[in-house]
């Protein structure tokens, strides 16, 4: 049995540990067990073992003693909060995040941290500071990001379920990429406070899980009586399904294409009513929102956090010893203004963003669908390169942007603050995971998970990596 335990789902293991046919200290040893075999992927920051056996307690529910991870931003005060970056390495924040607390309070075991890009940047997990986080359905290829550790920690067994964060696709790309559900919740669901930030306007933690099930029992955490008011079932048959071709669907991967096709086949064939019209002028409506709003942002809300929770650095010390170069270019770019004004700020938020949440709601509205689907991300993970060369991969026998195609299709809704949903549909030839994103209207998150619950029931389940 014991080898079994690591694949138990969350709701499954809280349900043995209420029931008594499943003792705490067992699952966790397991877990800490495997995550000792598997320390080449790398997925932790900060996992103390000897911590983790100290914490245990009786618990009650509603965890029981549920195991889980947070990506490395969420302030714990027994554990460091370091961003994945050099400045931060040993900073121990005074107090738990709100998030983090209230997963203790609910009976949860913390873990650990897991890795991430610096500072919730980057998508291919390679950093020099804290060593490259490995996919568990590939060594040599990437998790994602920016929540890369929380993903490849999740799909490898290593715990049941973990709290990222999604600023542009952070939680549901790598989930996408490491075979896991991944949730961006509507924005102002989750209490964001004691989080290392990007920026205010898009942030939002997010759980990751190997099933939407499991993603509903930490929401329920998460965001207490908010949740549990909310739709639990939804009936395929007869559901009106948006599927926009236009810019989500264009130059696919062609195993990311087939299995998308694939997840709508199915969907089409259990009496879902798949609507395809396109949301138009999309692209450009969140262009002039996206790096306006973030790059703006990301200065002030580091700043501040540095400040507010008595760190003992600057901006500009921490951005002086960032590792990965790019993250450090763009940093000393906010530092010297060069990049928004601060017209350009307000106009983005007080004209473009209600365009772009107007430009969604219109088309839930006007098409009468409850969600809409797409690819989470144009193609799986391709193989790490180093830092340097890894600023392109290849798609369709050309160079791309590494983080610019990987956030295609997450990065409207993100800059919207809408509910979306990343859920396993299939593999490549290769075997790397592929993702289907559901995207619902604003606040409309029981409903989403609720859909999202009922196409993960009708698709085929994802094979275990082989670890």
């Amino acid at each position: 049995m014991t080898e079994d335990l690591h694949w138990l789902s969350a709701v499954e293991a809280v349900r043995r540990l209420r029931d008594g046919d499943l003792k705490l200290a067992d699952y966790v040893e397991a877990l800490l067990d495997r995550t000792e075999r598997l320390a080449r992927l790398n997925t932790y920051i900060t996992h103390e073992p000897d911590l983790v056996r100290r914490s245990l307690t009786d618990r009650p529910g509603p965890l029981y003693g549920l195991p889980f991870a947070l990506k490395d931003i969420v302030d714990t005060a027994d554990l460091p909060t370091t961003a994945a970056t050099p400045a931060l390495r040993a900073w121990r924040p005074r107090r738990d995040a709100p998030i983090a607390r209230a997963l203790r309070d609910a009976g949860g075991t913390l873990m650990g941290k897991q890795a991430l890009g610096e500072l919730s940047f980057g998508m291919t997990g390679n950093n020099p500071a804290y060593g490259i986080v490995r996919n568990p359905y590939g060594d040599d290829h990437i998790p994602g990001g920016s929540s890369g550790g929380t993903a490849a920690g999740v799909g490898a067994g290593l715990v049941p379920a973990a709290i990222g964060a999604d600023t542009g696709g952070s939680c549901r790309i790598p989930a996408a990429l490491c075979g896991c559900v991944g949730f961006r919740p509507t924005h102002g669901r989750y209490d964001g406070r004691g989080v290392i930030p990007i920026s205010a306007t898009r942030d939002t933690l997010g759980p990751l899980a190997r099933s939407v099930a499991d993603v509903r029992l930490i929401d329920r955490i998460c965001a207490p009586g908010t949740a549990d008011s909310e739709p639990r079932t939804v009936e395929l048959a007869g559901l009106r399904l948006g599927v926009p071709r236009g810019f989500f669907y264009d130059d696919l991967d062609p195993d990311v294409a087939a299995a998308t096709e694939n997840a709508l086949s199915v969907l089409a064939a259990r009496g879902a009513v798949l609507v395809e019209q396109d949301l138009p002028d999309l692209e450009r409506l969140n262009e002039l929102v996206d790096l306006p709003v973030v790059l703006y942002e990301v200065g002030r809300e580091l700043s501040a956090y540095l400040y507010q929770h008595a760190a003992p650095l600057t901006l500009r010390e921490l951005v002086d010893q960032v590792a990965i170069p790019r993250v450090k270019e763009t940093l000393e770019s906010v530092l010297d203004k060069d990049w928004v004004s601060g017209a350009e700020y307000r106009e983005a938020l007080i004209v473009h963003r209600p365009a772009l949440r107007a430009a969604y709601a219109r088309y839930f509205a006007e098409h009468d669908v409850s969600a809409l689907v797409v690819p989470t991300t144009p193609l799986p993970a391709r193989p790490h390169r180093p830092i340097g060369e890894d600023r392109t991969v290849e798609l369709n026998g050309r160079p791309v942007d590494t983080f610019l195609t990987y956030i295609r299709n997450t990065n409207a809704s993100s800059s919207a603050g809408l509910p979306c949903l990343s859920i396993p549909s299939g593999t490549s030839r290769d075997g790397l995971p592929i993702g289907l994103e559901i995207v619902g209207p604003d606040s409309s998150d029981g409903r989403l998970l609720a859909i999202g619950e009922a196409i993960e029931a009708v698709l085929p389940p994802l094979p275990r990596p082989r670890l």
